[in-house]
């Protein structure tokens, strides 16, 4: 067998046949017995504040409901499971899913979906008044939640009412009634923006929710990608193969023919009720409680014991936040070079600071100034822009996946007077905690920790052993470092 998709021929069919080859690879848990009120929460959290890369959570047999009505949690929160997901090359840790993913990106084509008439999502199909949501477990996550969300790992699906275009993107979906929804998105997000055009014109905006789906949708809907281009597409581009959609029932929006809970229906201008709070990914539960569009809920499609995926927003670590690390540092990198910047080495995106607040650039210096433009281009890439506090740039010798290096490098290497910049009035929500309500701007701390490029040749050489006397007393004193460990 050719292995041209990560440990496999091609790229797997759906959420179902990942989460075979997630089991092969002993990345998954089957837990069984939690109950959706937070309990599946309070285990996601356990288990990935526990251990780095850690497992998949696949709950079934949650009190209440039938068997084969699970909750997915982690899906892609480790490199091997990334790997699969996007058919990389079996990586040895996270860096290599980075460079697999900006050496992609190097050729990625976008593909459009293919228009398919059937899928398995058509298995069942509710409408209107036999509308119940709650007869999936959607699980109550954290302790001051305002309610239990259905949304967390999903894909809110819309049209652009001018430009027709269709954009994915990932907002939280709180569960009012067995047919109502509530639907937070932030401002500046492309699916707030299409929403409100349809609102400008005194229109409902007819939207779709996917509740359980291929992981590598939730990747491309999670992220910030260009105005106009289509998760769809961009995912597919990922895959070498079209996404197959299935039009939806009453306003003819494309759903993912292989998703697992898909609600259809729309939102209406003044339409709203209060949502919140909920616990974020940076780890508050900011934004508090307000009122937000509602969607009312016209259709349920879903496959035989679906399963609903989840994801966990708290302090970090959390069930998804390695995940969004991994691709956060990959997108920078590939927006960062395609804006003309040479000299790249490493970009990454640290768990601490929720893959967003916290992003470290490495660079080999060429000339004068080569610093202060990779974290300026870091800081205000698409990728980066959204909700940051802190790029640091660092020289090639920085590992910039370790923190210990990175404050090293920061304490040894930058002068705070002279190496320093702010952004002012910079894109920011309010899921930031430091921002005062109402506020959706921020600063951002640009801290250029490269030795200063005129001081390069003069510079105190770095006390450690070099990498070829270090191998060489280590095969040496092998047996002896071996029973150290």
């Amino acid at each position: 067998m050719k292995k041209t998709w990560n440990d496999y021929d091609a790229p797997h069919r759906d959420l179902r046949e990942l989460l075979e080859r997630i089991e092969k690879a002993g990345e998954l848990r089957r837990i069984s017995g939690a109950d959706w009120n937070l309990e599946v929460g309070t285990l996601a959290e356990i288990v990935n504040s526990g251990r780095s890369e850690p497992p998949a959570l696949l709950f079934d047999n949650i009190p209440g409901y039938p068997p084969g009505f699970r909750l997915l949690s982690g899906a892609t929160n480790s490199s091997a499971r990334l790997a699969l997901t996007l058919g990389f090359p079996v990586p040895k840790g996270p860096m290599d899913v980075v460079r697999s993913y900006r050496d992609r990106m190097r050729h990625h084509e976008p593909i459009p979906p293919r228009i398919v008439e059937t899928g398995p999502i058509l298995e069942n199909i509710d409408r209107d008044d036999d509308v119940d949501i709650f007869k999936f477990p959607i699980p109550f996550l954290h302790e001051l939640d305002g309610g239990r969300y259905i949304g967390t790992d999903d894909l809110v699906i819309m049209r652009d009412p001018e430009l027709d275009w269709i954009n994915i993107g990932t907002y939280r979906s709180m569960a009012h009634s067995r047919n109502q929804v509530g639907l937070w998105t932030s401002p500046g997000k492309q699916g707030r923006q299409i929403r409100d055009k349809y609102f400008k014109q005194g229109k409902p905006c007819p939207v779709l929710i996917s509740c359980g789906h291929d992981p590598m949708l939730f990747l491309a809907g999670g992220n910030e990608l260009r105005f106009g281009l289509s998760e769809y597409d961009y995912a597919g581009g990922h895959r070498g193969l079209p996404f197959d959609v299935v039009l939806s029932e009453v306003h003819k929006l494309p759903m993912p023919a292989h998703s697992e809970i898909v609600l259809e229906g729309e939102m209406y201008p003044d339409d709203t009720l209060p949502e919140g709070p909920f616990g974020e990914f940076t780890g508050y539960y900011a934004g508090g409680k307000s009122n937000q569009p509602v969607v009312r809920i016209q259709r349920v499609y879903y496959r035989n014991d679906p399963i609903l995926t989840m994801a966990t927003p708290l302090r970090p670590p959390s069930d998804f936040s390695f995940s969004k690390c991994v691709m956060k540092a990959g997108m920078i990198w590939d927006e960062v070079e395609r804006a003309g910047l040479s000299g790249v080495k490493g970009v990454w995106c640290h768990e601490a600071g929720a893959a967003r607040l916290f992003n470290i650039i490495s660079i080999k210096q060429a000339f004068a100034g080569h610093a202060r433009q990779a974290a300026m281009l870091a800081a205000n890439c698409q990728s980066g822009s959204y909700l940051g506090r802190f790029v640091v740039v660092v020289d090639e010798d920085v590992d910039p996946t370790n923190l210990f290096d990175v404050v090293w490098a920061m304490c040894t290497r930058c002068d705070p007077v002279e190496d320093i910049e702010f952004i002012r009035k910079a894109w920011s929500g309010p899921l930031d905690p430091r921002i005062p309500r109402g506020t959706t701007t921020n600063s951002r701390a640009i801290i250029d920790a490269c030795r200063p490029f005129e001081m390069l040749k003069d510079y105190p050489p770095v006390a450690c052993a070099t990498p070829e006397l270090r191998q060489k007393v280590e095969e040496k004193f092998a047996d002896i470092l071996a029973s150290l460990k």
